[in-house]
């Protein structure tokens, strides 16, 4: 299975580019924040790209800093320089992008999804999901089996 997902700011604002057959895409670069290498801090530079109605609207309400999720998969490739010598691509190609926040912004209150199919606006971040789940249960540690 080919799945990865992704949470990172974007390192610069995304261009809206067109193919020759008219499609539009986007290629861009998310930091995401990775585990701690012999105590400090790492952060790994992933080369992404989004295409159609994804592409548009992340060029259009997306800026450098901008934090995003993105769920896609890996796609390789590889081409010859001018030089003559091979080089290997890796990218992330999306499947669904989510807004999530701007870069200083401490208070984030909707955040916005968009797939190759159509976007989705999600739930509030400040609306309790369980609000309407019924009473509360309350267990004691007797209660637990471990």
């Amino acid at each position: 299975m080919n799945n990865v997902s992704l949470i990172g700011r974007l390192t610069q604002d995304p261009e809206l580019r067109t193919t020759s057959s008219g499609a539009s895409t986007c290629s861009f670069t998310i930091a995401v924040d990775g585990r701690p290498i012999n105590g400090e801090p790492h952060t790994d530079f992933i080369r992404c790209v989004a295409w159609s109605n994804q592409a548009e609207n992340l060029c259009k309400y997306q800026h450098k800093g901008s934090q995003i999720g993105v769920t896609g998969r890996i796609q390789t490739g590889q081409y010859t320089a001018q030089d003559g010598s091979t080089r290997y691509t890796t990218d992330v190609v999306a499947d669904r992008i989510t807004f999530l926040g701007s870069k200083g912004d401490s208070t984030p209150n909707t955040s916005y999804e968009m797939s190759n199919e159509t976007p989705v606006e999600t739930a509030s971040l400040s609306e309790d999901p369980y609000a309407n789940m019924g009473e509360e249960t309350v267990l004691s540690d007797e209660d637990l089996p471990f």
